[in-house]
């Protein structure tokens, strides 16, 4: 299901004439150089073709993304690229200390482009071939343009061919020199690709992805067959799992062109997010990177924008964004990738329809809405944030559990329950920093509300947006009374560092007998500092809140029911601060 969704992008983008995507053949890669020549082969000189790129305050130089000849996958044979490769290949020499090889590497690419421009007759194949012919591979590093830039030049980076100042990749001539020999290459054995369903040459080896956050930089698999263990009935390689050369080429370029789209990619714990919609629209990938991870700054979609298109959704009536009439039954798809130490992992692959997705989405804010602060600007909680109220705030990694990440993200697409691991992640936030954020407060609320816990149900008035004074839940009620001798407290002694939070929250939350008659007891002296108007107003709260408790404070409350602790102590604090 993964390769043939990828296999169709590709074909999308080829119908749509995108530029951007790879022919068969061809592959994209970072060129840093061009190797300038004449009509006889001769170096006039070489070409920078790095662009300058802001990294933090620094401006640096990087390599040109450019079409290519398609690159080999080499690990330590010897394999030649055509017309783009590095030093080692193109002049014989690399900074490894190892020259018989080098000398191995640059006989090898010579073969290679006598075999393809034997018999082309243009001006550009004629001077990569006298060049092969005369170049030495002694005198490398005397030549000037070579010292210039030896740094570049020995760490890898790769090189291609200009005549005259145009560059060779372009000359028609030459570009069907080129398919006409890669059409012709051995494809090894043929069988029914599982892809496409048809029989074609198969591929034994899958091309390289690159862009996965903590992945190898050089590209990583995401399918392969390295050891005998993921072999079976003596097949090697490819054939246990047969996909054929045209469609191990095509998802691969429509994943790599996806992971290196870097306004529609998402990095969340350890998991690389890519998602599209059938077709190719970007428009479909615009609302959806807005919706499940927050409008971006400048972006294409604006937080009105969303919260129309929510609400169309919901009132199932036909979106328009930019002249542009959405389809919401188009198929629209999620991948979530992660490094492994050989290849990728899949962390999962969700497809529905577009309009699905969105309604399930917007079902998740709608479950996340709560009493905020006034000091906090997001309308709609980010699935960032969400995942950032799990963090020890000082700690030196941000980073949220990977997995945790994952199966959030995959609850809130396509409507499932949350994962416990989130819900136990705030528990230990709030416990150790003895703090209930707005944030945290929501994902009490939603949780409780999506997974249907009959201790924090929504019949007993616990998961509302704003205070319930209504409420007659006794964990929801201690919270509020919690909230109010934190208030008095605060009152009786003006700027006062800590409160009763910091010392008895958690106790209060799980054994609230043992803990209130202490705190009750410490608020009466409290209330002595007070002027008789202010005393009894806090008297009159704690009277209405200790009827609604009854007599006996509950011994201890499960976790559910700390969560209608905590959300009774949010709401209660931030009614204090609402405009009356």
């Amino acid at each position: 299901m993964i390769l043939q969704a990828l296999v169709k992008r590709y074909e999308d983008m080829l119908n749509r004439g995108e530029e951007k995507v790879p022919r068969l053949g061809w592959g994209k890669t970072k060129v840093a150089f061009g190797l300038n020549l004449n009509e006889d082969g001769e170096i006039e000189g070489v070409l920078s073709l790095r662009t300058p790129q802001m990294a933090g305050k620094k401006e640096i130089m990087v390599s040109r993304e450019m079409e290519v000849p398609r690159p080999v996958k080499r690990a330590v044979d010897i394999k030649a690229n055509f017309l783009c490769d590095n030093s080692t290949y193109l002049f014989g020499v690399d900074g490894k200390g190892k020259p018989e090889r080098s000398r191995q590497c640059y006989q090898a690419c010579k073969e290679l482009h006598n075999r393809v421009l034997g018999k082309v007759e243009c001006a550009s194949a004629k001077a990569i071939l006298r060049y092969f012919e005369f170049w030495n591979p002694d005198r490398a590093t005397d030549q000037p343009f070579f010292r210039e830039n030896e740094k570049e030049l020995m760490a890898g980076a790769n090189i291609t061919f200009y005549l005259n100042g145009k560059p060779i990749l372009q000359d028609e001539q030459v570009r069907l020199a080129w398919l006409e020999y890669y059409n012709q290459l051995d494809g090894g054995i043929t069988g029914i690709c599982m892809v496409m369903g048809k029989e074609m040459a198969l591929a034994a080896l899958h091309p390289l992805i690159k862009g996965v956050s903590g992945a190898q930089a050089m590209g990583t698999s995401l399918v392969s067959f390295n050891a005998p263990a993921f072999c079976s009935y003596e097949k090697e390689q490819g054939e246990n799992a047969p996909v054929g050369e045209y469609a191990a080429f095509a998802y691969a370029a429509a994943l790599n062109e996806l992971l290196g789209d870097r306004e529609h990619k998402k990095i969340i714990g350890d998991t690389t997010v890519v998602y599209w919609a059938e077709g190719g629209e970007t428009v479909y990938q615009d609302i959806g990177m807005a919706a499940m991870f927050g409008v971006p700054e400048g972006g294409r979609i604006t937080d009105q924008e969303l919260g129309l298109i929510f609400d169309k959704i919901r009132h199932g009536e036909q979106v328009k964004v930019e002249d542009q009439w959405l389809d919401i039954e188009k198929h629209f798809y999620v991948l979530g990738l992660a490094p492994n130490a050989a290849r990728l992992t899949v962390r999962f692959f969700l497809a529905d329809s577009f309009g699905n997705m969105l309604r399930h989405v917007d079902e998740h804010y709608k479950r996340l809405e709560i009493v905020k602060p006034a000091y906090d600007t997001f309308q709609l909680i980010p699935m960032w944030k969400l995942l950032s109220e799990t963090i020890n705030k000082d700690t030196k990694d941000k980073t949220p559990s990977g997995q945790m990440a994952a199966d959030t993200l995959q609850a809130v697409v396509m409507g499932k329950p949350y994962p416990a691991s989130l819900l136990y992640g705030v528990m230990i936030r709030i416990r150790a920093e003895k703090k209930v954020t707005r944030g945290r407060a929501a994902i009490i609320k939603a949780y409780y509300l999506r997974n249907k816990n009959i201790d924090c149900s929504k019949e007993e008035g616990v998961l509302e947006i704003d205070l319930n004074e209504q409420c007659v839940n006794v964990p929801y009620t201690l919270g509020r009374l919690f909230a109010v001798l934190e208030h008095i407290q605060q009152e009786a002694n003006p700027g006062i560092n800590a409160t009763i939070k910091d010392k008895y929250f958690n106790a209060a939350a799980s054994t609230p007998a043992l803990v209130f008659p202490v705190l009750l007891n410490l608020a009466q002296k409290h209330l002595r500092k007070m002027g008789d108007g202010r005393k009894g107003y806090f008297d009159s709260q704690i009277g209405s809140l200790m009827e609604l408790i009854g007599e006996e404070y509950p011994k201890r409350l499960n976790l559910p029911k700390q969560g209608a602790f905590q959300l009774g102590y949010y709401c209660q604090t931030q009614k204090r601060y609402q405009k009356r």
